[in-house]
């Protein structure tokens, strides 16, 4: 085995999954950074015969991002794997009992920044590409649309690439997202869908005034404080097929008054709803706007919401494609995977518009914390599932 010049091992077999994870996780991507983390996906991609694009993107406001979509093979069907090269914030790097982005394997484990979210997953599925193109498996296309800003406000990635992808009338047919879907060993849970989730911001207006003259004051606070009990405390619904009932959590409260003696005249709070697919997120908003209308008209305040979705709920019904990745996870970890919708969201959320998709990928229960690591071992089989999807899905739909 030697050492490739873009420092990840290879051999005739193909690349190392660790090492190429390795070269990642030391390029410190943290969002909307890249730090060269593209330019060594893309190396290793055009060293297995893809042909690549590189798709920045800018909007008014926010970051440019850089992306990159890579294809092998130009007949169908297409099976493309979706992940991300930016990670988020390290935290205080003291508090990390190995430097974050160094890349350092000990105790049977890659640690860093990335290394489970989803580095490592990323660098797995590239070595199963090549395995299935070496093998002669690949009997269609594999593609990978890898974003730079999943971890950001994911509007210059993603949903830009699917854009570029619709122009281009290019079809993806099946869709694995890599996100770490472990919960508590690799291959014991595939997430099948996900909720959406809406960002709001109330702030109910009252009239500022003196403490000693109530009567001259009109306290939103109160009234706030009412309405947020009252949405957090009021069943949305009862669940759905595969979905825990959907969930209105506050997150912050303000007021923003430094005085002792002031009623004030404004207050706020933010809440986030994780909804299941008993709701569209414009119906969800007219829900809440008419049950703050009464609570609003019950208090003689007025008020003002603010609601931004960022992902419709959705529930991928592709049996026999979701079948295919249980069997190939159990094929190689020995236990059956749990069908999920928990968690946080995904670019499967835009990713589902365009195919089915589903996502699996490295243990998440060091994901976002200090000391993030993914277990040697756990990169090498996740290769080896990935090589055998890979396998399986070719045998399967390139012959139907």
């Amino acid at each position: 085995m030697r050492t490739g010049a873009l420092g990840y091992q290879r051999s005739m077999s193909g690349i190392d999954p660790v090492e190429l994870a390795r070269a990642l996780v030391r390029r410190p991507s943290v969002t909307p950074a890249d730090e060269g983390a593209l330019d060594i996906v893309e190396a290793a991609l055009k060293n297995l015969g893809f042909a690549c694009w590189r798709l920045p993107f800018e909007e008014e406001g926010e970051p440019r991002i850089d992306n990159l979509y890579a294809r092998w093979g130009d007949r169908s069907p297409n099976f493309c794997f979706a992940g991300h090269t930016d990670v988020v914030p390290t935290g205080p790097e003291e508090l990390w009992a190995r430097p974050p982005f160094a890349a350092i394997v000990a105790d049977g484990s890659l640690w860093g920044r990335g290394a489970a979210d989803m580095k490592g997953g990323i660098a797995a599925f590239i070595a199963a590409a090549g395995r299935a193109i070496a093998s002669g498996a690949a009997t269609g296309s594999i593609s990978l649309l890898i974003t730079g800003d999943e971890e950001g406000p994911a509007i210059n990635g993603t949903r830009k690439v699917l854009g570029w992808l619709k122009d281009r009338k290019e079809k993806i047919d099946h869709c694995l997202v890599g996100e770490p879907s472990g919960y508590e060993a690799l291959g014991d849970e595939i997430k099948v869908g996900r909720r959406g989730s809406m960002n709001c911001r109330l702030t109910v207006e009252g009239r500022q005034g003196h403490v000693g003259y109530p009567h001259r004051a009109l306290n939103p606070v109160p009234a706030l404080a009412r309405m947020i009990v009252s949405l957090s405390e009021t069943p949305l619904d009862q669940g759905y097929d595969q979905f825990q009932p959907s969930s209105l959590q506050v997150t912050d409260v303000e007021v923003g008054n430094p005085a002792q003696n002031v009623i004030p005249g404004r207050a706020s709070a933010r809440f986030n709803v994780r909804f299941n697919p008993c709701w569209k997120g414009a119906a969800l908003e007219a829900h809440l706007r008419e049950k703050l209308d009464a609570l609003a008209r019950a208090a003689g305040v007025r008020y003002m919401l603010k609601a931004v979705i960022s992902g419709e709920a959705f529930l991928t019904r592709d049996e026999a494609f979701l079948a295919l990745v249980a069997d190939a996870a159990e094929a190689r970890t020995g236990r059956r995977a749990r069908f999920s919708t928990t968690g946080g969201t995904s670019d499967a959320r835009f990713i589902k518009d365009a195919a089915p998709v589903a996502e699996f990928g490295l243990l998440g229960s060091s994901i976002h914390q200090v000391n993030e690591h993914a277990p040697i071992a756990d990169i090498e089989a996740l290769a080896d599932i990935y090589a055998d999807i890979l396998a399986r899905y070719f045998r399967t739909w390139s012959a139907a």
